[in-house]
């Protein structure tokens, strides 16, 4: 193949990537029809193939991805060493590099990042509230929110932490795969969920990384040295992704919604405690005094989750936490996640706000769009 057939492909790709994301971006019937007739049986079929493979396949793949640009990066120096007697090979192999990062973007979009265009979970699910332009208005509610989920939290925290019971991670994926069907109208419930352990576990320690999804393979994947009483939440987590919900913090309010749904110590005690994480640092920028003093009514059990929590952190963050989570800071951005990274804790606001609504009316269907 010529360059100049190689450099016509390029073009074609990538006028197709722009209609792709010009469409799933702007049309909301599009978007409705990639979420209704194309996820859901990709995912599916992921799963099926991938699933019964013991191990993570989608690390497998990351591996040999890698090795593949270590190896280009190698022969790029060559060529610019001899760059006279190699310059078409160099330019060939950069157009080779483009069509393969533009063939692995559109299958990104395909298999996964269209659920970036999807409206936000909160306002799928009717949860809002009065919009207020006053500025100190907006702060005096927002604080008045947190002292009053802080309570709440509080109260859950100490009432499960005695029924607290220590599960492998196995138990877990499966209690969590059972709860989605029983309790979700997911599309892809029947054969579309379920995580494995990932082989890069002290990586993602370094990173500060409790799980993550492989938008190739439609596999879950979960740090399995993370703590118990975290791990429902990060599988539950983990599992938003794999039925649709692209939005860190959407997963997050969805895993909330499940582990505070189903009648399961370990999945209420979790989904409390982790939501407790957000919700107490949130109320510590408002009133630092307060903040501590709700911290010091939590039950022994439940300060020594935390204190593990902060040795590990103490442990493991440093500059290549820092720097790992800049990167996918500037990913979640590029995704139309606004805030980055700062949209996980925003879950507080929506969780909360899911609380008042199961006050008011009989407990439903959790719907996922």
């Amino acid at each position: 193949m010529t360059n100049k057939t190689k450099t016509g492909i390029l073009v074609a790709q990538i006028i197709v990537l722009w209609v792709v994301m010009f469409l799933l971006s702007q049309s909301a019937g599009f978007v409705q029809f990639y979420s209704n007739y194309l996820f859901p049986p990709i995912q599916s079929f992921r799963l099926m193939v991938f699933g019964p493979v013991p191990f993570s396949a989608g690390d497998v793949l990351y591996v040999l991805g890698g090795l593949w640009l270590l190896l280009t990066l190698i022969r790029w120096v060559y060529y610019l060493k001899k760059f006279g007697a190699y310059k078409e090979r160099m330019a060939g192999s950069l157009l080779n590099t483009i069509n393969v990062a533009l063939l692995l973007y559109f299958l990104f979009l395909l298999g996964w990042g269209g659920n970036y265009s999807k409206s936000p979970l909160a306002k799928s699910w009717g949860l809002s509230r009065e919009k207020i332009t006053n500025p100190e208005s907006v702060k005096a509610r927002d604080k008045a929110a947190v002292i009053a989920f802080n309570t709440f939290l509080l109260e859950k925290i100490n009432t499960y932490a005695p029924r607290y019971i220590v599960l492998p991670y196995s138990h877990i994926n499966e209690r969590a795969i059972a709860y989605y069907r029983e309790y979700t109208d997911s599309r892809v419930k029947q054969n579309g969920l379920g995580v494995k352990p990932t082989m890069f576990g002290y990586f993602m320690q370094r990173m500060g990384v409790d799980g993550y999804y492989n938008p190739f393979t439609g596999e879950g994947q979960i740090n399995k040295e993370l703590p118990v009483y975290m791990m429902p939440f990060t599988v539950c987590h983990e599992m938003a992704h794999q039925a649709g919900i692209a939005a860190e913090g959407d997963a997050n309010l969805m895993a909330y919604a499940i582990g505070t749904a189903v009648n399961d110590p370990l999945f209420q005690y979790s989904a409390y405690l982790n939501l407790w994480l957000y919700a107490n640092n949130r109320l510590y920028r408002y009133d630092t005094a307060m903040a501590k003093e709700y911290g010091a009514q939590l039950n022994a059990l439940t300060k020594a989750h935390i204190d593990t929590l902060e040795e590990i952190n103490r442990k493991y963050h440093g500059v290549f936490s820092t720097y790992s989570s800049g990167i996918y800071d500037s990913y979640l951005r590029l995704q139309n996640q606004e805030e980055g990274i700062k949209s996980y804790s925003n879950v507080t606001k929506e969780a909360w706000l899911l609380e008042m609504k199961r006050r008011n009316g009989k407990r439903k269907m959790i719907r996922i769009p």
